[in-house]
């Protein structure tokens, strides 16, 4: 599925799509240069499972925990090295309820599981004020099923 987001706005109502179609145990991979909306299709995620408070970028303390009705585990690996998340204990969090939202998933992609949804957010123009090219890929049976749920209730312009 391909998008042509807009606004923040539209960012933060693609995550809370997402969140309607995203399941306890889910994991998401977050791709895109800093300043792409990572954070803030987290955030629509967050609200979309009743997290009211504030997201911010877990970018120096590795990762934050919000409660909605799903906990929500949101990684940034941007600052460290893949010998870093070895004491981590990514494995643990991977294997918990809840949903695991992980930007620069490629620091670590040998401790990437074999099946996740992909998200890829490109600038347009590398224009940090203009529209953004979202790009969302499913790795296995599961979240193919999210992927059709999620083209369901999108708007992808087509």
């Amino acid at each position: 599925m391909q998008l042509l987001i807009k606004t923040e706005s539209d960012m933060l109502k693609l995550g809370k799509a997402l969140a309607s179609v995203l399941q306890s145990g889910d994991v998401v991979c977050l791709h895109g240069v800093l300043g792409a909306g990572k954070t803030t299709l987290v955030r629509g995620v967050a609200r979309g499972k009743g997290y009211q408070q504030r997201v911010t970028s877990p970018t120096f303390n590795l990762m934050n925990i919000y409660q909605g009705r799903d906990t929500i585990y949101h990684f940034d690996f941007y600052r460290l090295g893949c010998g870093d998340l070895s004491d981590l204990g990514l494995e643990d969090y991977l294997e918990k309820d809840g949903l695991c939202l992980i930007e620069w998933p490629e620091v670590g992609q040998e401790y990437m599981p074999a099946e996740a949804m992909h998200i890829y957010i490109e600038l347009v123009d590398e224009d940090y004020e203009r529209e953004r090219l979202v790009r969302v890929e499913a790795l296995g049976q599961k979240y193919g099923e999210r992927l059709k749920e999620l083209e369901q209730i999108v708007d992808t312009g087509g």
